[in-house]
């Protein structure tokens, strides 16, 4: 696999794997943060590689900070698991 196709592997398969599981990763943001960390740290990229690479990782934050977002409004409330999300 050459370095692009690994770049666009993450790029397709990353956001969906963050809500895959009824709206939960499948495989965690550290996980893609260790992932693209590792290709910035062991390979010279080009300038649109090292790119595409700091928007996933720019995705990842925004991932991380919506989720913590949602459960500073949910706080501490336990809802009853037959209660949609909505209410």
């Amino acid at each position: 696999m050459t370095m692009d196709e690994d770049i666009a592997h993450v790029a397709r398969v990353m956001v969906p794997s963050l809500s895959a599981f009824r709206g939960e990763p499948v495989l965690q943001p550290a996980y893609w943060r260790r992932r693209l960390q590792r290709i910035q740290s062991e390979f010279r990229l080009t300038e649109m590689q090292a790119s595409q690479i700091q928007h996933l990782l720019g995705d990842l934050d925004k991932f991380e900070a919506e989720k913590c977002a949602k459960k500073k409004v949910v706080g501490g409330q336990i809802r009853a698991p037959w209660r949609p999300r909505c209410c």
